[in-house]
């Protein structure tokens, strides 16, 4: 059975079919206890009704029991209670399949003819009625049924389709990276032993040449690596950091979000995911905290990226990681500054208009 819910939204509208249940109180002759007790009955029948809301379609029988039995338990008073029946009719053709459905509603049903003949009610009306609200009532759960499953297929579609497209850019990008670190590592490799045999054979002219090369290659390549991951398909700036809270809760950590995610030309957003990414690594890597928090605020001049964790940290490192974090802020001419009183506080300032 699938795990599906119905939508809440307009949920409180559909009550509205209750005035049959109403009415009957107004030209009916009853007490004023029995008028209590029958507002009560609604009562617990409107909270079976948001129950059933809210709960999963293969656990849906329960509130669908406890309406079947308020309504029931009404029904020698208010024959109005055909209205009730017609609420379980819905969520019966929500919550299961069409045989089971069937079952559930020929029961429901059989249900209505015993309380007609039982009651002895005058005239055929309250079962014929009752029936066609159930029945038709019940239709409109089943295309609600069919609704919600459409919406649920046509959205794990979409997300195959994108896990798709990202495992294509991830591979073209492996792809480029292979070809450009290939080459390039060879280069490197082929100046360095150079330059090493002619400084053993007290050459340092030619050597100094060789190493001059050998910078000047190793620059083209941090070039070229940076244009292929620059050219990477993200999913948004949002998305990423959403996907990179997540990351940190799968680890242990609380997570808070706060502020709002501002919307930065291509090249700024690309290099800030790629930084945040390093440091949401560094934080599973190093921190010893369980609780991490990212704020996003906005001044006059640019943007700030507040990330702290409460791990207690001495000193911190600059890597190869944040060395290259700090080389993708200056490129931007953005900055990165951090503080270790209280846990790890790492802020990065964005300048608007750099892009």
């Amino acid at each position: 059975m699938d795990h599906i819910k119905l939508e809440r939204r307009w949920a409180w509208v559909y009550l509205i079919n209750l005035v049959f249940f109403l009415l009957p109180l107004f030209y009916g002759n009853y007490s004023t206890a029995q008028i209590g007790l029958m507002l009560l009955a609604m009562a617990l029948f409107i909270g079976c009704y948001y129950w059933g809301y809210y709960t999963p379609s293969p656990q849906m029988w329960r509130p669908v029991l406890a309406m079947v039995l308020i309504a029931t338990a009404v029904t020698p008073w208010n024959p109005g209670s055909i209205a009730m029946f017609a609420y379980c009719g819905f969520f019966i053709g929500f919550s299961y399949r069409p045989a089971m459905a069937a079952i559930a509603v020929g029961s429901v049903l059989a249900l209505l003819a015993l309380l007609q003949y039982w009651l002895q009610f005058d005239g055929p009306y309250f079962l014929a009625y009752g029936s066609v609200l159930l029945l038709g009532i019940t239709l409109f759960g089943y295309l609600e049924r069919l609704r919600q499953v459409n919406i649920r297929q046509k959205q794990q579609s979409q997300e195959e389709i994108t896990q798709l497209a990202q495992m294509v850019e991830r591979e073209r990008i492996a792809r480029d990276l292979h070809d450009i670190m290939g080459h390039s590592l060879s280069s490197i490799i082929l100046k360095a032993d150079l330059a090493n045999a002619l400084l053993k054979a007290q050459r340092p002219e030619q050597a100094q040449q060789h190493l001059t090369e050998l910078a000047q290659i190793a620059r083209d390549s941090l070039s070229q690596v940076r244009q292929t991951v620059s050219g990477y398909k993200h999913k948004g700036l949002l998305a990423e950091v959403s996907g990179l809270a997540q990351r940190l809760r799968e680890h242990g950590f609380a997570v808070q979000l706060s502020g709002e995610v501002p919307k930065l030309a291509v090249r700024e957003e690309s290099a800030l995911i790629l930084v945040l990414t390093e440091l949401v690594t560094n934080i599973l890597r190093h921190s010893k905290g369980d609780s991490c928090s990212i704020t996003f605020s906005e001044d006059a001049v640019g943007w700030n990226c507040q990330i702290t964790d409460n791990g207690v940290v001495q000193q911190l490192g600059f890597g190869n990681g944040l060395t290259g974090v700090r080389e993708r802020l200056d490129a931007l001419q953005a900055r990165l500054e951090y503080k270790l009183d209280q846990g790890c506080q790492l802020q990065i300032w964005l300048p608007k208009g750099k892009a």
